[in-house]
């Protein structure tokens, strides 16, 4: 009995741990959640073998200095978009990723974040280049 009561509270904390890597960003009058990936191990996992992602979310890439990104799709079987945003939160860039492709989608410009969404979300939305970016604290 101890070992089931022991396994389910360490089960309710690891799914209340993973809450930790999710934020809220708004971009104009639009506020979403996000997962956060800002180790090594979760932007080179990305989202990688996942089935779906929530129409109404993303993940939003951080990394420790601005610079030029490239991104790719293997092993990704959901169509996204991605941006390209600037350390000072203005979108970039903006490009469509076909699932399973190695072909890299890379910035023109060095920027400190990556936002991955649906295919769609961006013109959904009216979400566009030059746009800000406002981070959750």
């Amino acid at each position: 009995m101890p070992r089931i009561l022991i396994f389910l509270l360490f089960l309710i904390s690891s799914c209340s741990a993973s809450d930790n890597n999710f934020s809220t960003i708004q971009i104009g009058d639009l506020t979403f959640r996000v997962e956060i990936a800002e180790t090594a191990e979760s932007r080179r996992q990305g989202l990688m073998n996942r089935k779906s992602l929530p129409s109404d979310e993303g993940m939003l890439f951080i990394f420790e200095q601005e610079q030029k990104m490239s991104f790719w799709m293997k092993n990704t079987s959901i169509p996204l978009s991605i941006a390209y945003i600037s350390k000072a939160g203005i979108i970039r860039e903006i490009y469509k990723m076909k699932p399973f492709s190695e072909k890299t989608v890379s910035s023109r410009t060095s920027v400190l974040y990556a936002l991955e969404v649906n295919d769609g979300f961006f013109e959904r939305h009216g979400i566009k280049e030059g746009d800000k970016v406002q981070f959750s604290p």
